[in-house]
């Protein structure tokens, strides 16, 4: 699958952009798993025009996780355009590796910004989305993607005529979550819409699937079933970020990998965290590494004291002391994945 000049190779494995988890550790963590493209955190262009610190922070990326989509979201077309130059100018602006791909949020459901006309809120304005997205492909240099839903609800199911609208103002690829806004993320994902986007003799740019992909067989049955050119995987990664290793290996053998063990996991928590305090200092490093740590280990049984532990302590050492401990503790206890082990 080709993104303008960027090749991602067959049947590509994405890593979607999820809003406080999504940072550069757990991009890094996801890219040496296999994810075939990474994705920021969504930034708010009227974050970035403003020049918030927090905002061009989001922007920083590295080569260690390219190639690299930066994503971004809101409702004023000209912010939207001035934050896509920002976007486009990344590596000089925030420093790090810049962007690969600018990526345009209208998908995200949450009422904050959904509920202010951005995100999958644009859904209820298709005129005024195809319009923001011809400017921000007009204003920038590299390939503009595009991340939105099947529709606002039930009643305007409208991704099959608005993919190819898009397409033609000159996004480079487009990914479609199964879900309409109103949907959240309850209910399962409809496929077949995207199929039904894919299947448009009129479609030449690479259609992306998400949606509901948290296993091995279900990212295989995406592409043999609705002919997507690629997938993209979101809350199965929390927790998971391996997750990409054994959807690759099943794509490319057809067997299922063994459960990751504690011991492992462990060291991957520690390897996490030392990025994310890397990064981030000692400070806000172990503080957005609460929500991961505890996650890795979902599903062992007596854990809710350490879990306790990992989420409340703030000195590094005692962190990689509480690791050391689950692995001692927990290092034979034999592991199944499942999705309601993720919470999906």
């Amino acid at each position: 699958m080709k993104i303008g000049n960027l090749d991602l190779g067959d049947r590509p494995v994405l890593l979607a952009p999820m809003e406080d988890v999504t940072d550069a550790s757990f991009r890094i963590i996801c890219k040496e798993f296999g994810a075939a493209m990474v994705y920021t955190e969504f930034i708010s262009s009227d974050g970035l025009i403003r020049d918030a610190a927090k905002a061009v922070a989001k922007m920083k990326t590295s080569d260690e996780e390219a190639p690299v989509a930066i994503q971004i979201y809101g409702s004023i077309p000209e912010a939207m355009v001035d934050a896509a130059k920002m976007a486009d100018r990344a590596a000089e602006i925030a420093g790090g590796h810049g962007a690969d791909i600018i990526d345009i949020n209208f998908g995200c459901p949450v009422s904050k910004i959904a509920g202010r006309g951005a995100g999958s809120g644009m859904m209820k304005e298709p005129d005024k989305m195809v319009a923001i997205t011809r400017a921000i492909v007009e204003a920038v240099g590299k390939p503009v993607t595009v991340k939105t839903r099947l529709g606002w609800d039930e009643n305007s199911k409208i991704i099959v005529d608005l993919a190819e609208r898009l397409q033609d103002v000159g996004i480079s690829a487009i990914t479609i979550h199964g879900r309409t806004r109103c949907q959240m993320y309850k209910g399962e994902a409809d496929w077949s819409l995207i199929g039904a986007v894919k299947a448009n003799p009129r479609m030449h740019i690479p259609v992306i699937g998400n949606g509901d992909i948290n296993s091995a067989v279900k990212a295989r049955d995406a592409f043999e079933r609705y002919g997507v050119d690629g997938i993209m995987v979101g809350r199965a990664s929390f927790g998971h970020p391996w997750i990409f290793r054994e959807i690759r290996h099943f794509l490319d053998t057809g067997e299922e990998m063994a459960p990751m063990s504690v011991v492992d996991r462990v060291e991957l928590a520690k390897r996490h965290l030392a990025l994310s305090l890397a990064l981030k200092g000692p400070v806000t490093g172990v503080l957005e590494m609460r929500r991961h740590l505890s996650c890795y280990f979902k599903g062992l049984p007596d854990f809710k004291e350490t879990r306790i532990r990992l989420v409340t302590l703030n000195d590094p050492s005692e962190l990689v002391k509480t690791l050391d401990y689950v692995a001692g503790r927990w290092g034979n206890e034999p592991l199944t994945e499942s999705a309601s082990v993720y919470g999906l």
